[in-house]
């Protein structure tokens, strides 16, 4: 296969990209504006009635416009690539961020500019809301032991009580079968058979108004854009303008409103569904399913009547993909830095197999795949199911975009996914059906409640730092878990395992009590579009927090395992095997931050020890077993809708920690592996930074020996490949073969950054030359030179392979 040149062929779409990727991201208030007021207007309103009234009047008053050139229509804000303000959800850093920057731009990356005229009319709102918001009322429930633990940051919950909830995919399929009104009538019939006297017949009664007022404020939102697409068509000059706006106008005045009928509605519809959801909550993830099986048939019956042309089609497809980038959200700078970048995780999933074991990659899989190579934009963020029987087209096509060095797409494998999904009660066919969500974890599209991963971080090295002092935080002097003893106090490293199975044991706890916190409390802010989407959630008059869905199994997210391995093993062979140093020496060395000659002197010591990532069973079986530490105790807990309905109620495992090894190697001391003070942790279940010195097979060996069945949440694995190892015919020959190893030893997840580290010190020098440099963070890719100093600097250390 000759190297394929992907370059945007449309004019149109050129001019669009151009203008997103030069916004500078500002800040909108209107939304802020909008549901303060109905709020205020609605107090003593049902809560569905509430949200539902709010949503009403956000999407009634907020600014619409459409672009010139765009097919597809409908924003978030007043402008592209610019936030808007939830302040349900938390104010207080707001107003802080506010009074000691003056804006929302002073941060180390992830800025926005909030119009200085604006900033007295947010503070005047942000009164209204204190003591109001998720973040408030979970703060307030929150037990001391908690807060102390979250200070020291072992835990990270604050996205959790800042956000609503996203890590979802919605059923769109519903949608193009029926048309919003065709959901608008099954909560109506509902209503028409409640008996008002049954128990809890109130509270359906308003959960279904709820449900249908939310619906037919999304169906006029849609044909705002219609009557703006004619008071346009009649002002323009340009005939070929005119015909486009007239036929923008047509669409929004059916869709999302009735089933769409050709692939140009069937596009529109499922942005006007995936844009509300945005405005509706900021809860990122919010996913796009499997877009190349739900909308093939429009695509092909399409093609074959002549209606579309495949350029066409794809000039529609990338000009979706501009819209998805065009949404950003604000984020509190405490918890900007767990994921830097200004990443939405809005997944498109292409290819996979049915419930026969079917392939089912299609020619809109090829198109969605050829697009977003053509557009090299952050979103959608694409991912690939491959399986043992993909065709050698799809495998070569993907790792032909994979090679033009943007970080897309990853690869997920339905040969551990499926069996996964399985072994968590999921049916058959909705196995096969699975789609991902966000960055590696997967769901069944309009089936899984929300953040199936993305509950409360837990951090494994710290936990790790913790275990060593007995439970006293050398940074900040907190005493945690105090009573196991220190290093200096285990006579074995029996001793010292079962110290660290005790405090895992206590910092998971402390985890699952921030997510029941804040579960409990997103009960009040009800997200009603997305409800009467997910089912069983109109069957049963829930939402899909109350316990709506038909699955709800869910994830936090563990950072750090491969340095807990690293750590145990140099541990293991120097104090307690060779003997050769002394816990007290390691203590001090590690207090010291490596300082003198001594210090450096073992500091080498810790680096030859044997690392994760070489397919080394010593140091990989000790990873495997820290792991399962964490497994075997999550295993106890339940979510908040256990027994509400839903199957499972349960936890399982991820290694998906997006970009938090950052933030939480900041606020780590010197650990045993050799590794320094405040530098990054290893991210996701990839090797330590540099560790990894046996080639890529290496790393899959070593990864492949964990209880991956069991981490149905995501195991995410990043790799760094200068672009030299794919060139030439014999070298791209190779990385297929690689991935095709990656099928068959059954990793869960594996995507690409193929950049040298010289042209990433390049970018660092001179950002204003690589606007264009995309790369992989974790499960998601960002602009290079939108990312923080330290981000940087960690995808830089990255090992770059060599086969």
């Amino acid at each position: 296969m000759k190297d394929k040149v992907y370059q945007i062929q449309s004019p149109r779409v050129e001019k669009l990209r151009e203008s997103v990727l030069s916004k500078v991201p500002g800040v909108c208030i209107e939304r802020a504006r909008y549901i303060t007021e109905a709020y205020q207007e609605n107090e003593a309103a049902p809560i569905y009635l509430k949200r539902a009234k709010a949503v009403e009047k956000i999407l009634q008053n907020m600014s619409i416009y459409i672009k010139d050139g765009e097919l597809i229509v409908g924003n978030q804000a007043s402008d592209e690539r610019t936030a808007p303000i939830f302040p349900e959800y938390g104010v207080e850093w707001m107003e802080a961020e506010i009074e000691v920057e003056g804006n929302f731009d002073k941060r180390p990356g992830d800025n926005f500019y909030l119009p200085k005229e604006h900033i007295d009319e947010l503070l005047d709102l942000i009164q209204y809301w204190k003591g109001k918001t998720l973040h408030a009322k979970c703060y307030e429930l929150l037990p001391e032991e908690v807060k102390r633990a979250s200070k020291v940051k072992v835990i990270h919950g604050e996205g959790n009580m800042t956000s609503g909830d996203g890590h979802i995919v919605p059923d769109f399929e519903k949608v193009l079968n029926k048309g919003l009104e065709g959901i608008i009538a099954e909560a109506q019939a509902e209503l028409e058979k409640l008996d008002l006297g049954d128990l809890d017949a109130i509270r359906k009664k308003a959960f279904w108004e709820g449900t249908i007022l939310t619906n037919e404020s999304v169906i006029n939102f849609a044909k705002r854009y219609a009557q703006l697409a004619k008071e346009q068509a009649e002002q323009v000059d340009d005939p070929a303008r005119k015909e486009e706006l007239i036929k923008i106008a047509d669409v929004c005045e059916r869709t999302p409103a009735k089933a769409p009928r050709n692939f140009y509605e069937a596009v529109q519809a499922i942005w006007f569904i995936h844009l509300v959801l945005q405005i509706e909550s900021n809860g990122h993830s919010a996913s796009l399913g499997r877009v190349d099986q739900y909308l093939y048939p429009f695509y092909k019956k399409d093609i074959k009547e002549g209606v579309i042309t495949k350029d066409f089609a794809k000039e529609l497809l990338e000009c979706l993909w501009v819209k998805l980038f065009s949404i950003i959200k604000l984020r509190p700078t405490s918890h900007a830095g767990y994921g830097a970048g200004y990443p939405t995780y809005q997944n498109v999933t292409i290819g996979g197999q049915n419930p026969q074991g079917k392939d089912e990659t299609n020619e809109l899989t090829y198109l969605i795949l050829e697009s977003v190579g053509e557009m090299k934009l952050t979103q959608p963020n694409l991912s690939v199911r491959v399986h043992a029987n993909s065709p050698e087209r799809l495998l070569r096509e993907a790792a032909q975009v994979i090679k033009t060095g943007y970080g897309m797409p990853a690869l997920h494998n339905d040969e551990i996914i499926i069996p996964s999904l399985l072994d968590k009660g999921v049916s058959y066919e909705d196995a096969y059906g699975y789609t991902m969500v966000g960055c590696v974890e997967v769901a069944v599209p309009g089936k899984w409640g929300y953040r199936c991963t993305g509950m409360t971080f837990l951090n494994m090295l710290k936990a790790l730092e913790l275990t060593l002092n007995d439970g006293v935080d050398p940074r900040t002097g907190i005493e945690l878990f105090k009573g196991q003893g220190s290093l200096k106090d285990f006579a074995s490293f029996d001793e010292l395992w079962k110290a660290w199975e005790a405090h895992i044991a206590y910092y998971t706890k402390l985890s699952v009590i921030v997510d029941h916190v804040a579960d409990t409390q997103l009960e009040e802010f009800p997200d009603m579009l997305c409800s009467s989407l997910v089912g069983n959630c109109i069957e049963r008059g829930k939402t899909v927090k109350e316990g709506g869905a038909v699955y709800d199994m869910v994830s936090g997210l563990q950072v750090g395992i491969a340095n807990v391995a690293n750590s145990m093993a140099a541990i293991k062979k120097y104090i307690f095997e060779e003997k050769s140093l002394t816990a007290e020496e390691l203590m001090e060395v590690l207090a010291n931050d490596f300082a003198g000659d001594r210090g450096k002197f073992i500091q080498k010591m810790l680096l030859d020890a044997p690392k994760y990532g070489n397919g080394d069973d010593y140091v990989d079986q000790l990873a495997v077993d820290a792991y399962k530490t964490y497994m075997d105790e999550i295993k106890n807990y339940k979510n908040t809708r256990y027994g509400r309905g839903p199957i499972g109620g349960n936890y399982y495992m991820s290694t998906s920690g997006i970009s938090s090894n950052v933030p939480m190697g900041t606020v780590t001391g010197a650990t045993p592996d050799g590794r320094n003070a405040a530098t990054p942790a290893a991210e996701g279940a990839s090797p330590t930074q540099g560790t990894d010195v046996n080639g890529p097979t290496g790393v899959l060996n070593s990864i492949t020996k964990f209880s991956t069945i069991m981490m149905t949440g995501g195991q995410l694995l990043n790799q760094k490949f200068p672009p030299e190892l794919l060139a030439g015919k014999s070298q791209f020959d190779r990385f297929v073969s690689f991935i095709k190893a990656f099928i068959n030893l059954k990793a869960w997840h594996i995507q690409f950054n193929i950049v040298s580290s010289e042209t990433l010190r390049a970018a660092q020098q001179n950002p204003e030359k690589y606007r264009d440099l995309i790369v992989r963070v974790a499960g998601y890719c960002a602009q290079f030179v939108t990312l923080d100093k330290k981000t940087q600097d960690d995808i830089i250390a990255r090992t770059e392979q060599k086969f």
